[in-house]
């Protein structure tokens, strides 16, 4: 999420989500901060977006629950945010379609919509004419002369915005450490014609449900080998719905069968779309390789394809899920051992490429891990653009452009936000903290019976452990920790202490440092004292 702000207005391009990692348990999303929003609500003029991946989009029912302003987005994309509105219960949303080519005027800004290629029908890039000059933001693209709808990037176009004078080009950086060219998304469908024509079993395909482009592909070959289609998973579901509603999915009624009647259709005569493809433990693929689907099975007659590479950090999970699949007797095809996938990022001739033709006075590497950032700045200084007109970012950095130069000045309040079981909550609280430490070290908790009158200790103290040992192979640790327990209350009751939270303290503080030395462990510590 960017925020272009100027005397006249402001303009956010995108508003997209993460999602959590392993350092955040319980947490379902992940949003951007939006104080600096909040701080000049008055001045947004609208958002402006780039395509329908939820990195791009995934925050925007969150974000119009507080802000109004119209958004701007290619016909698919709107489709797939109105979507998200509605089962959020946002209602009476400014929804302003666009397409390619388009160019308009509003709130002191010039913006215009140029056709780029991803792996999403309805990607564009954005060219904005502000006060200090043309910006370009890529948004999310690569250069496919063959793709599978629409036209290929409009590269004649982004060059007569090189001709015009670009002051600055934000441009996407996640293939950036990826050497030559990106294939072309047909190259997927003569993999999967290969597979299709050597499987006679059940074929399972896993993939991104906003992959509309793979999920085509997919169609494609099912059509020429006579294959019904099945859609499972909600979000596969649901964007095949809008996608086929909208013109952009070319799947017959005819061809498809609903989940339910799955087991009447003989094997070699279906093809089954599914969520799953990183391994999210609640994915339909991943409950289809654990055997607890509730209308597929899979065994040694199926093939099953993932057609994604894991995200970082997905790894183990898609791994764990391929294992679980081939356990089950199923042949899998997954990258690298076929060409079932290709990237919709730039690699590092099509940036060159980009940066010939746009020729930005500055380079803003965006959409990335930083080290993704780096490495287009290389590639960037490897065409002649000087270090000094580069600026590599992270969250909350803030660029001023007067007089075509560029400069950066105090960052903004950013950080990140979560959504915790439908509601949002700051990362930085004290919750997070205290899940993360269960997480890590467990939890020791500790009952004491005190007289309400002396503060004498009434017998001995219980302790109960969850995550942090097993009391069967403790080496008498749970026994040693009561007698430290029994310690701290009758030294505070020799000194008369009736406040039970400093009570709470002291033993809080002693087991700690007992557990701290015996495991090098820090489990949380949950005193609780009872007057009898």
């Amino acid at each position: 999420m960017t925020a272009v702000h100027q005397r006249s207005g402001m303009l956010v391009v995108d508003a997209g989500m993460a999602f959590p990692d392993e350092e955040m348990p319980g947490i379902d999303l992940v949003l951007p901060d939006f104080t600096y929003l909040r701080e000049h609500a008055d001045r947004l003029r609208g958002i402006l977006l780039t395509h329908g991946h939820e990195d791009h989009v995934g925050a925007i029912p969150y974000l119009l629950r507080e802000f109004r302003a119209p958004v701007y987005g290619t016909r698919l994309t709107l489709g797939l945010v109105e979507s998200k509105l509605q089962e959020f219960g946002v209602k009476n949303a400014d929804l302003r379609e666009v397409s390619a080519g388009e160019k308009f005027s509003f709130g002191g800004f010039n913006v215009e919509f140029i056709n780029v290629n991803h792996s999403i029908p309805g990607a564009v890039a954005v060219a904005l004419r502000t006060s200090a000059g043309l910006f370009v933001f890529s948004g999310d693209y690569k250069v496919d002369l063959t793709p599978i709808e629409g036209e290929p990037i409009d590269l004649g176009r982004l060059a007569a915005l090189g001709e015009e004078g670009v002051l600055a080009y934000f441009g996407d950086s996640t293939n950036s450490e990826r050497p030559g060219y990106v294939p072309s998304e047909r190259v997927v469908g003569e993999t999967l014609n290969e597979v299709f024509r050597s499987v006679e079993g059940r074929i399972i395909v896993a993939s991104f449900a906003s992959h509309i482009h793979r999920i085509q592909q997919v169609v494609e070959a099912a059509k020429q080998h006579d294959r019904l289609v099945a859609v499972t998973g909600r979000s596969m579901v649901r964007n095949v719905q809008i996608a086929r509603e909208l013109g952009y999915l070319d799947l017959p009624d005819a061809m498809m069968v609903d989940q339910r009647d799955i087991r009447r259709i003989p094997d070699q005569d279906l093809v089954v779309l599914t969520t799953g493809s990183q391994g999210e433990p609640l994915a339909a693929l991943s409950r289809i390789a654990s055997g607890t689907h509730r209308t597929i099975e899979v065994g040694p007659d199926d093939a099953v394809v993932v057609a994604a590479h894991p995200i970082p950090g997905n790894e183990r999970g898609v791994s764990r899920t391929i294992n679980n699949l081939m356990r089950r007797g199923a042949q899998v095809f997954y990258s690298p051992l076929k060409p079932v996938h290709v990237s919709g990022h730039a690699a590092q001739e099509e940036q060159k490429l980009m940066l010939s033709l746009l020729k930005p006075r500055y380079l803003v590497p965006m959409h990335g891990e930083f080290r993704h950032l780096m490495h287009h700045a290389f590639t960037a200084r490897s065409l002649g653009i000087p270090e000094e007109r580069i600026f590599v970012l992270e969250n909350g950095a803030r660029l001023e452009f007067r007089g075509r130069e560029a400069r950066r000045i105090e960052n903004v309040p950013s950080g990140m936000f979560v959504v915790d079981g439908g509601g949002l909550a700051d990362t930085s609280g004290a919750v997070m903290r205290e899940r993360q430490q269960l997480a890590e070290e467990g939890m020791f908790i500790v009952v004491a019976r005190i007289d309400s009158q002396s503060g004498a200790l009434v017998g001995e103290p219980d302790v109960i452990s969850r995550g942090f040992v097993d009391p069967q192979a403790a080496n008498g640790l749970v026994e040693a920790s009561i007698e430290v327990v029994s310690r701290t209350l009758r030294r505070t009751a020799s000194r008369n202490i009736t406040d039970w939270g400093q009570l709470k303290n002291e033993i809080r503080r002693d087991l700690t440092s007992f557990l701290a030395e015996r495991t090098n462990k820090r489990p949380m510590i949950l005193p609780l004292i009872v007057e009898v």
